[in-house]
Order: C-alpha cells, then structure tokens, then sequence
C-alpha cells in the first residue's frame, strides 16, 4: 500500500460511520473504476496489449464507461438494499425475472455467457436452483457483483459469503459460487481491515480448502508474495509470475472464476493494497480483465477508501449507461454506496432494516 494512501482510521473507533462510508465508496467506485479501465483489454493476451498500448497506465478510450461487471453490481447491490439480510432466492429469482428477464431484451450487450444461459433458463419457466445448470455456472459471473454484499456485510465475512451465495443460486453452481463467496468475504474485511493479510485470510475461510478457486488464490497469493521479494523483478515480471501460476494454458474461456478471482487477489496482494497498481497489475495481465480489475478494484478501494483513487479516474464514472442492463440506466455506483450504508454502522440495524425512505429501491426490484 503507498504512503501517499494509508487506511483510514479503525471504523470501529471515533468517526466510525464516515469510514465506513468512505470505504463503501471506494470499494463500488473502485469496481466501476477498475472496470472501465479493464474493458479495452478484455480477452486479450498481455502480448496484445503491449503491442497495441505498450503498458495501459491509465484509461485508453475517450469515453470510458463500464460494463456487464458494474451494471449486474448495481442490481445485486439494489436487491440486497431492499431486503438486507432476509434476502432469499425467491427475491432473487423475481428480480431476475421483473427487471432482466421477462422483459425486451434491447442493448444487451456485453453479457456473459453464465447470464445468458441464466436468462434462457429462467424463460423456459426453470426456476432456482436449476436455472444455475447451463455450461458456464463455474463462470466469474458472481464474483464481478459480489462487492455489494462485502459492503453491506463490512468486517461480517461469513454473512457476506452467504448473502452472495443467495443471489448467485439463480446463475451459478460450484466454483461459480465459490468465486462469488472469496470476493464478498475479501470486500468485507477489507471495510474494516488495514492489511491485505486479513483480506485473504477471509476469503479463503469461506471456501472449501481443496476447491479449484482456493487453489487458483493461493497460488496467485503466493506467486505475488514471491514477486515481491525479488528486489530484480519488473512490473511485467510479477504480472508474468502473477498469470502463470492460475492461468490454464490454451484453455478458451476468459470467465473462468477460480482464473479471474486468484488473478485479482494476486494483483491486489502484489501491489499490498494500493488501489492504481492493484488495478493497472489487474488490467495488464489481460484475460477476463474488465472483471479481474474489477474485483481487484473493490478489494482495494475499500481497504484504502476512495480517496486511493486518482480523482480523474473517479471523475470519469458516471451513472450507468444500461449497456446491459437498460433497468440499470441513471444509477450510479455511488448511490448504492449510500443505500448500503445509511442504516448507521450497526451491523444489526443494517441487517433488519429496510432502505431508506424516498430511495425507489422497491420501484427497482420490488419488495418480494
């Protein structure tokens, strides 16, 4: 992590309730942010980049703007609001269909496959848990909307995993969810953490040991780990070391979650926090990078809090384009910072209580 952005204060001390804010906000801005940086660089081999940008330090499009990765983040991060804690998969699965699936389809554009198989399920009238068996369950589909539920769930690990696996029962099976879990677990120590030790530690509790996603993270873990006491390596020397311990070979599919997880915890573990290198590590090593440095992103943003992030990063994030998701159009990752955080800073209270009055979170995905 730079000196130029430690942690901030304990949320447990003085002041708790604008920490935890602040992180809240770093943690989904970061998601945007890593995001939009990633998009160019999607499914592309880190040689590709280089020939095409030399090294991707910063955004590489006039009019960066995020993808499937921030749009589905603001769905769950608004069915969580909604329900909080009592969240159940029949919640779930109406909001799919309310505001996804039964309706036209438009601009879908950019959605992964787990999503499509997950939306040609649910109109064949299959319902949860089935609506999750199509050939991408095992997909990061999860993990790229798990950071709401660390939000709302800050230093809960456990909680967050099992709220996550809640929603993702409509989309996904196995390592999907395990995927999903890492991330929300990780996000949630991160509220409250002020190492990335703490963040691994909790992602990797909520796994089973021997899963192909605990693997992938250790591994990567301990290829950056390694990196970094190298005193000889380069940039491009820990993101190779970083990719060669998770990435399989040849294999055709960039959205594999236990690759995409223990990418982004590498990235997040080589830079020991630190939001540009934890996302710009992220970015460059290609492969399902939108996502990687989306979660890398999350993870960062709210172990550092916002102000980690370059202003002019952060100024480049607006409301949501509905891309994907045209019922996700106006809103901005900001406003579900906001709605996942006014309960106060009681874990209680922002587990029972619903959300704010005047929010349209019900107009969104209706109170189940």
């Amino acid at each position: 992590m730079s000196a130029a952005h430690p942690p901030p204060a304990d949320p447990a001390g003085p002041g708790a309730g604008d920490a935890v804010r602040d992180r809240a906000r770093g943690a989904l801005l970061g998601l945007a942010v890593g995001d939009a940086l990633g998009a160019p660089a999607e499914n592309m081999k880190p040689s590709q980049i280089r020939r095409r940008w030399g090294r991707i330090e910063g955004y590489v499009e006039d009019d960066p703007a995020g993808t499937d990765d921030t749009e589905y983040a603001i769905f769950s991060g608004l069915l969580l609001a909604a329900h909080g804690s009592a969240l159940t998969v029949a919640h779930v699965e109406a909001a799919w269909h309310r505001w996804i699936a039964d309706r036209d389809e438009g601009p879908f554009r950019g959605a992964g496959f787990s999503e499509r198989g997950t939306l040609e399920n649910l109109r064949r009238g299959l319902a949860a848990p089935i609506s999750a068996q199509h050939r991408h369950a095992w997909s990061d589909g999860l993990a790229m909307r798990a950071a709401p539920f660390g939000v709302f769930a800050a230093g809960r690990p456990a909680e967050a995993a099992r709220l996550v696996a809640i929603d993702g029962t409509v989309s996904h099976d196995g390592e999907g969810i395990y995927g999903g879990r890492a991330v929300a677990a990780g996000v949630a120590t991160a509220m409250v953490a002020a190492s990335t030790d703490a963040v691994i530690a909790a992602a990797l509790s909520v796994v089973p040991e021997d899963s192909w996603t605990a693997r992938s993270l250790r591994r990567a873990v301990g290829a950056a780990q390694r990196s970094r006491h190298d005193p000889g390596i380069t940039r491009l020397g820990t993101e190779r070391a970083v990719r060669s311990a998770v990435v399989v070979g040849g294999y055709p599919w960039t959205d594999l979650a236990p690759e995409a997880v223990g990418l982004a915890f590498g990235a997040f573990e080589a830079a020991r926090g630190d939001f540009s290198a934890s996302v710009l590590t992220a970015v460059n090593m290609g492969r399902d990078a939108d996502t990687t440095a989306a979660v890398a992103g999350a993870l960062a943003g709210a172990l550092c809090g916002a102000a980690a992030i370059p202003g002019a990063w952060a100024a480049a994030i607006g409301p949501a384009r509905g891309s994907c998701l045209p019922s996700m159009a106006g809103y901005h990752v900001l406003d579900i910072a906001e709605l996942l955080t006014s309960q106060g800073t009681d874990p209680g209270a922002r587990a029972t209580a619903g959300p704010p009055a005047g929010t349209g979170v019900e107009a969104v995905v209706g109170a189940g």
